[in-house]
């Protein structure tokens, strides 16, 4: 559903098998090379839009910081995790 709503000019949506984090529900991650990456869970199909809004906004980040009040109202405590952008050693 998420891939259907995506514009691949804007968020590119990659299926996985597991992000062993079965308790947290449905779960995904934001990455981007550079950027902080994002563990993100207890998602249901209602907060795809949202969750979308929150990739863009994620996208336009310089640091891939996105302050819990710039996120959609409904996304503010989704977050599972974060882990440092990898440096090019």
């Amino acid at each position: 559903m998420l891939a259907q709503m995506a514009d691949p000019d804007q968020v590119s949506v990659q299926g996985v098998r597991c992000l062993a984090a079965c308790a947290q529900g449905c779960t995904a991650t934001l990455s981007m090379p550079g950027k902080w990456s994002w563990l993100l869970g207890r998602l249901t199909p209602d907060l795809a839009s949202d969750l979308l809004v929150y990739a863009q906004a994620y996208g336009r980040s310089a640091s891939g910081t996105v302050m819990p009040s710039k996120r959609p109202e409904s996304l503010r405590e989704i977050i599972l995790g974060r882990f440092p952008a990898q440096s090019s050693v």
